[in-house]
């Protein structure tokens, strides 16, 4: 399939031939569901905490004798039936992150650029390049395109003028290829790729 290529300014810059393998996928909501979990688990902190029976600051006397009293048989306050007694089986620090193939990922990232194509926010770019680090002179192309939450995905490398400008606006990020990933191609309504960016996705999922 073809799509047309346009320069910063809006203006034409010719015509490119888009793999189907990679941008003519069907996309299926349960793939693209699967990764995005896989994404937000790792990003999890886990530092949740309580306090077990062991680290409350009580004493760990008994509380009354064993037996004779009339009432049940207790130990220590630090116990979880009493107020301000450790709890139990509380949460801990941990990892939430859980395996995904590699294969499944690379799926997942096809789902996505399928998705963006089939809806017709996919947008291929010449190159991201500014003379000048200006955000007046990127926020007045990202206007003439007419794009509000835009991520744009470039070669190996980012033009450092680019992204010093792109840093100032709040609906402009920019990635390079290899940080490509299916959360935040889904999460912004237009995804924009430079012909560089475009050629190391292909031969990144090729």
């Amino acid at each position: 399939m073809k799509l047309d290529v346009i320069k910063l300014d809006a203006g034409k810059a010719g015509s490119i031939e888009l793999a189907d393998d990679i941008f003519g996928l069907e996309a299926r909501a349960d793939i693209l569901h699967r990764v995005v979990r896989w994404q937000r688990a790792r990003k999890q902190a886990g530092t949740h905490k309580v306090k077990t029976r062991s680290e409350v600051s009580y004493s760990t006397k008994k509380i009354y004798r064993q037996k004779g009293t009339g009432g049940a048989r207790h130990g220590a306050r630090s116990a979880p039936i009493f107020r301000g007694g450790g709890v139990y089986k509380g949460p801990t620090p941990r990892s939430h992150a859980h395996d995904l193939t590699k294969k499944f990922r690379a799926l997942g990232l096809k789902h996505a650029l399928s998705s963006k194509m089939a809806s017709g926010n996919l947008v291929i770019l010449d190159e991201a390049t500014l003379a000048e680090a200006k955000t007046s002179v990127l926020a007045k192309a990202v206007k003439e395109n007419g794009w509000k939450r835009v991520l744009i995905i470039d070669g190996s490398d980012v033009n450092e003028n680019f992204a010093t400008a792109a840093a100032n606006l709040s609906g402009v990020d920019i990635l390079p290829s290899m940080g490509a990933n299916v959360y935040d191609i889904l999460k912004r309504d237009t995804l924009v790729l430079t012909k560089a960016g475009l050629e190391a996705l292909e031969a990144r999922l090729k």
